[in-house]
C-alpha cells in the first residue's frame, strides 16, 4: 500500500526539518507532500535544500494564504493524480507525533477514515490550557450532538483517508476553508463509510504561532449550526 502524508505549511521553519525527517524513518511507503502557501519565513527553501535528493519527499507551493482547507483540496487533487491508496493529513508543528502515525497506519486497511483522536479513550492532550480544553471538548460534543455522529474528536486534522473513498468525499464542493474543514469531511465520512477512531497524544507546538484565531472558531460554530439544524428540517 502507498500512502502520501500531505503537511500543510505557513512559516514552519522552526520544525519543519524533524518533522519530515521522523516520517520518512518511519515507513518506506511513506510518501510526503508539502503543500506550503508561500511562506515569509522560507520554509519551502528548507524544505528544496535539505531533501532535494529525496524522492519521497514533495513540494507544492501555493501562490498565497488562502486557509487550511483550500491548501488540503491542492494537495488532494495533487494526490489523486497519482498511485496513492491512502491519503494522510498530518500537521508540521509537531503536535502530530509520528509514532502515532504508526497506530494510524494499522488501523488505515479496515477503514475509509481513521481520525486521530485526542478525547476518546487512550487520548491525551499535553500543554493545552484549561480553556483550550474546555473549548475543544464542548465544541467536539456540540458537533457530535448537532450532526448525529459517534465522532468524538470531529476537528482532529490527524487522519487517513482511503484515497478513492476521499474522492468520493470532495466531489461535492467543500464549503469550509478554517478548521471547520475537518468537521465537514468527518461529516460527509460518517454518513458515507467506515470511520474508526485511534487514540492519540496531542502535543501543543513549542515553536512558531498557532494559527487558531477566534474567526476560525466562530466559523467552525457557525457552520456546524448551520448543518445540523439542516439534518433536522431536511
Amino acid at each position: 500500500m502507498k500512502y502520501l502524508v500531505v503537511i500543510p505549511t505557513y512559516n514552519e521553519a522552526p520544525t519543519i526539518t524533524k518533522i519530515v525527517s521522523e516520517i520518512l524513518e518511519l515507513n518506506s511507503d511513506l510518501s510526503i507532500l508539502i503543500v506550503d502557501d508561500s511562506s515569509p519565513d522560507g520554509t519551502q527553501a528548507i524544505v528544496r535544500e535539505i531533501f532535494s535528493s529525496e524522492p519521497r519527499v514533495n513540494l507544492l507551493v501555493r501562490s498565497m494564504k488562502e486557509g487550511l482547507g483550500l491548501a488540503y483540496l491542492a494537495g488532494f487533487e495533487w494526490a489523486f493524480s497519482r498511485e496513492f491508496d491512502f491519503i494522510v493529513e498530518m500537521d508540521a508543528d509537531g503536535s502530530h507525533r509520528p509514532e502515532d502515525l504508526l497506530k494510524l497506519l494499522k488501523s488505515s486497511s479496515g477503514a475509509d477514515l481513521v481520525i486521530g483522536s485526542r478525547w476518546i479513550d487512550g487520548g491525551e492532550v499535553l500543554n493545552w490550557p484549561w480553556l483550550r480544553r474546555l473549548i475543544s471538548r464542548t465544541g467536539n460534543r456540540y458537533a457530535k450532538l448537532m450532526l448525529g455522529t459517534k465522532i468524538l474528536d470531529m476537528t482532529s486534522g490527524f487522519r487517513i483517508y482511503r484515497t478513492k473513498f476521499l474522492q468520493e468525499l470532495v466531489a461535492q464542493p467543500v464549503s469550509s476553508h478554517g478548521y471547520s474543514f475537518q468537521v465537514e469531511l468527518a461529516y460527509r465520512a460518517s454518513k458515507l463509510g467506515q470511520v474508526i477512531e485511534e487514540p492519540i497524544t496531542f502535543v501543543e507546538r513549542v515553536e512558531g504561532k498557532s494559527k487558531m484565531t477566534l474567526a476560525i472558531v466562530l466559523e467552525a460554530l457557525t457552520k456546524v449550526t448551520f448543518w445540523g439544524l439542516k439534518r433536522v428540517f431536511s
